[in-house]
């Protein structure tokens, strides 16, 4: 099983390898560290680790959580290998096929930022124009965004949003009148690392859709 950890902890020299010797304790393995951010005292990183067999994702936090100063963000499976390079395989497939740009990255951009799902929509109408296979066919569908309207999802700029259940993001398309949105329900709300990773992948995905 593998798990995405996100944990806040004093940012001073042996803070991170209390954390790696709680999760060795529990049987982790550690696959990888992503540094999110180092203010104010404080740092946050991203720990991606797998375990034998399943594990309570409670007693992973509680655990972490008795450590004097850290902080267990959230714990959340995820499905991003360490040492793969989603980004690139991504790039690849949009410039074998520019015509299906958006519907190659609604199919993989969650893998990149662990959301769940994404999708392209109208940001007038709210219609979802492409979407990956775990997003609600609609935005009222029952059981997902219901009650959701596309100005909800359509900001100016990009955006971390919450909605009910879900933890989401939103980008705009540039000079489209369409919206990138991933969510999950798991998890912390996203950062803004990764939705600086998205914004990146989106621009160069735009460039390369409007390739003749």
């Amino acid at each position: 099983m593998m798990l995405r950890l996100r944990v806040s902890f004093p940012d001073r020299p042996g803070a991170l390898g209390q954390a790696a010797r709680v999760l060795g304790t529990l049987g982790a393995d550690i696959l990888q560290v992503t540094v999110l951010e180092r203010e104010s005292g404080r740092a946050v990183d991203d720990f991606t680790v797998s375990w034998p067999g399943t594990v309570d994702a409670d007693t992973v936090r509680d655990r972490l959580s008795g450590v004097p100063g850290m902080r267990v963000e959230g714990v959340w499976p995820t499905r991003e290998i360490p040492g793969a390079a989603p980004d690139y395989d991504l790039l690849k497939h949009v410039a074998a096929d520019p015509g299906r740009a958006f519907a190659t990255l609604v199919d993989a951009v969650p893998d990149l930022v662990s959301a769940e799902w994404a999708a392209i929509l109208s940001s007038e109408s709210g219609e979802l124009l492409h979407r990956s296979w775990q997003a609600p066919r609609t935005l009222d569908e029952t059981g997902g965004l219901a009650g959701v309207k596309a100005a909800d999802l359509a900001p100016l700029r990009p955006a971390v949003l919450g909605s009910g259940r879900y933890r989401m993001m939103s980008v705009p398309v540039p000079g489209t009148g369409l919206h990138l949105v991933m969510a999950r329900t798991d998890g912390p709300p996203f950062h803004r690392v990764e939705l600086e990773r998205a914004v990146r992948v989106l621009e160069i995905v735009s460039i390369m859709s409007r390739t003749p």
